[in-house]
């Protein structure tokens, strides 16, 4: 048995674009809304079908208005489906808007017990975990204080602590972790985390595409209405962001045609076109293989035909599995670009690859500095190959290069055993 099921499930609203003020406007709406009833009407979600496993994690994504929230909402029960079938089997914690049952008037610890109460918990078992509400939510010295004199990162903190202390078996995450401040930030995605690793079902919905690959098994692309794709999380990504390209390049004609990588792994503006990519070891040889532990150079030849402004440059290593090992860009490594135009050559040095042995997809791009505007995306069009070198170990993607130290008892020598 799934944890949620969705079958062919369509949500129609109708649009309320005036309030009538008097009787006759009251009378003549009615008329109107008869006539133009197809017009009034919005379709939020049409035939959609996925199931989620229990224990999955699975990421909803695409643009806004496209119907990741709509499909949250129903499957909180907040609102119905117009058609089709929704089983829900687990209980369902929904972290949509932080605090909405809040009171004002009543102080921090109050509202704790009130929202408590409201997901059907006794007093008892709010009583046993609201000192690890409250320290999780940093807020010991105003626990006690109406939540109407705090301020919004302690109003959204308390709301976050206590939906995921409520145990959920089932968790709907709606855009609320883009709030707070950084530190924040990273205790909520630990968090979640940590709800995934004790067998929670997550449906998180975000405009966080990384966020998306790092905590999801599964991610669904939704696109007017309609889901579009669903697979692995990379995948899914990589065919979303493909397709706004393809759409900013229609609103926006590019100022040369693109030649086409294979299978359709190449979109962009075109504004900056990467000509050529090389991977070079330390003597300067073109290679495909490479050693742990040795030097490796990504070469990116580009063409500019007029002058670009501030362009960034980045690459993306994925494994074979699908797992996005890294992605570094010049503007992290605090390069900057004044402009291109014509030819050009930028390098990325690894001095020590700290990948292990496999089989390894490259991806390389030219974006603008905001990263709003893609010139050039070569997805996973380039591979190659680590095999072990001077490091022993074996399991997972990259190594360390730490050492092991054992200290003996009684004074005797220590043993180091380094790799």
């Amino acid at each position: 048995m799934n944890a949620i099921e969705f079958a062919n499930v369509s949500k129609r609203f109708r649009m309320e674009r005036d309030r009538p003020r008097s009787f006759q406007q009251a009378f003549v709406s009615l008329v109107q809304r008869r006539q133009n009833a197809e017009n009034d009407v919005f379709w939020a979600l049409r035939d959609v079908s996925f199931n989620v496993k229990h224990g999955q994690s699975i990421g909803l994504i695409g643009s806004n208005g496209s119907g990741k929230s709509t499909s949250l909402k129903i499957i909180a029960k907040i609102i119905q489906p117009t058609s089709g079938v929704v089983r829900v089997n687990g209980r369902v914690t929904a972290l949509l808007e932080l605090g909405a049952g809040f009171h004002p008037e009543l102080s921090g610890r109050d509202n704790v017990f009130l929202n408590g109460a409201m997901m059907g918990l006794s007093r008892e078992d709010i009583t046993r975990r609201l000192d690890s509400i409250v320290h999780f939510a940093e807020l010991e010295e105003f626990i006690d204080v109406p939540v109407k004199h705090y301020s919004s990162g302690m109003y959204v903190r308390l709301g976050f602590s206590v939906s995921v202390h409520l145990e959920p078996e089932i968790l709907l995450v709606d855009e609320v972790l883009a709030v707070g401040d950084a530190s924040f930030q990273h205790k909520c995605m630990g968090r979640i985390a940590d709800l995934r690793r004790k067998g929670v079902t997550i449906v998180l919905v975000t405009h966080d595409l990384g966020a998306v690959q790092n905590l999801c098994e599964e991610a669904v692309w939704f696109d007017k209405s309609e889901m579009r794709a669903i697979g692995k999380p990379t995948d899914v990504v990589m065919t979303y962001l493909h397709d706004v390209a393809r759409t900013d390049e229609e609103k926006n004609v590019p100022e040369q045609k693109l030649p086409e990588l294979a299978d359709g792994k190449r979109w962009g503006t075109g504004r900056v076109q990467i000509t050529k990519v090389e991977l070079r070891d330390a003597f300067d040889a073109q290679r495909t293989v490479f050693l742990t532990g040795s030097s490796m150079r990504v070469r990116i030849h580009y063409h500019a035909a007029q002058r670009v402004n501030t362009p960034v440059f980045g690459l993306a290593v994925h494994h074979a599995n699908g797992a996005h090992v890294t992605g570094p860009n010049s503007k992290f490594d605090g390069l900057y670009i004044p402009f291109v135009q014509g030819d050009g050559v930028i390098d990325y040095t690894i001095p020590a690859l700290p990948l292990l042995e496999g089989h390894y997809l490259l991806s390389v791009a030219a974006v603008d500095e905001a990263g709003s505007a893609t010139y050039d995306y070569h997805d996973r069009a380039y591979t190659f190959d680590v095999m072990p070198g001077k490091t022993n170990e074996r399991y997972g993607l990259v190594t360390f290069g730490g050492s092991w130290k054992l200290e003996e008892e009684q004074g005797q020598l220590s043993t180091q055993y380094e790799h």
